[in-house]
């Protein structure tokens, strides 16, 4: 299957959650796109205790584009 993620904020709650899902995605097979539009460009500046983002894009195996 192809999946496609569009993010466009900078919460990092949001921003984490999707990532992991696209992480899941990818160990399941799929095929999968993310795209950060918008605040998410500034992903790499996303700093929070609880919701580690870079863990989770440097996990990250499919395709991404900023």
């Amino acid at each position: 299957m192809v999946v496609v993620f569009i993010i466009t904020t900078n919460n990092p709650e949001k921003v984490y959650n999707a990532m992991r899902l696209a992480n899941v995605a990818v160990s399941k097979g799929d095929e999968v796109n993310v795209f950060m539009l918008g605040e998410a460009v500034l992903f790499e500046q996303i700093k929070d205790e609880r919701f580690n983002v870079m863990e989770q894009i440097n996990q990250y195996k499919g395709n991404m584009y900023v």
